[in-house]
């Protein structure tokens, strides 16, 4: 089973690089953003 987390607040900072991180690990990353049309975290 894959393992799952789900992120608020990840625009930018802490969320951001915490979102980075667990996709890198292998984890299916859920977050949010305020304007994800601004940025393209590469996570999907």
């Amino acid at each position: 089973m894959q393992k799952r987390i789900f992120i608020t607040g990840a625009s930018a900072g802490l969320g951001k690089a915490t979102a980075r991180l667990f996709h890198s690990k292998g984890w299916k990353v859920i977050a949010t953003m305020r304007n994800p049309e601004k940025d393209n975290v590469g996570i999907s």
